[in-house]
């Protein structure tokens, strides 16, 4: 009785002993992404991210020279002072992505989570609604600015 009942419910087993991403997992692994999908996939997706960018985010061009910061701050955090009682603290980086777009081609020029890199990246307090035109021409209002100040003091630190 109990072997028919483990061999009539294995998706109920999956789901119980496996984390529910785990699916997922693999097949993220076992794709990779190009610059231009991550990115596509870091502005489409729902998360605490700051995009800072040198000239407005147009991932449809094939022309021309932009550099993109991609600040991700912890989920974990709720409300709109992120964590912070009244908004009293700072905010955190939990993982930095940098992303640059020469002659029209993007390259991902690196990803980091160490701590001790990202505690030398400031925030950007002044960021707003950020418009990205994405590959398929549809836009999306993200956490951003375009600062020409601010990516090279990343550029310095980076």
């Amino acid at each position: 009785m109990r072997y028919g009942f483990f061999k009539a419910q294995p998706s109920r087993l999956r789901r119980r002993f496996l984390p529910s991403n785990t699916s997922r997992l693999v097949s993220d692994r076992a794709v990779a992404l190009t610059p231009l999908e991550e990115l596509t996939q870091l502005v489409s997706e729902k998360s605490r991210r700051i995009f800072v960018a040198e000239s407005n985010i147009d991932l449809r061009e094939s022309q021309g020279k932009n550099c993109v910061y991609v600040l991700q701050l912890p989920t974990s955090a709720l409300g709109a002072a992120g964590g912070r009682v009244g908004g009293i603290g700072e905010r955190k980086v939990e993982k930095l992505y940098c992303f640059r777009q020469e002659d029209g081609k993007w390259i991902k020029v690196y990803e980091t989570n160490d701590e001790s890199k990202l505690e030398r990246f400031e925030l950007p307090y002044h960021a707003a609604g950020l418009s990205v035109v994405l590959p398929d021409g549809s836009e999306k209002v993200v956490s951003g600015v375009v600062d020409t100040e601010f990516i090279r003091m990343y550029n310095e630190t980076a």
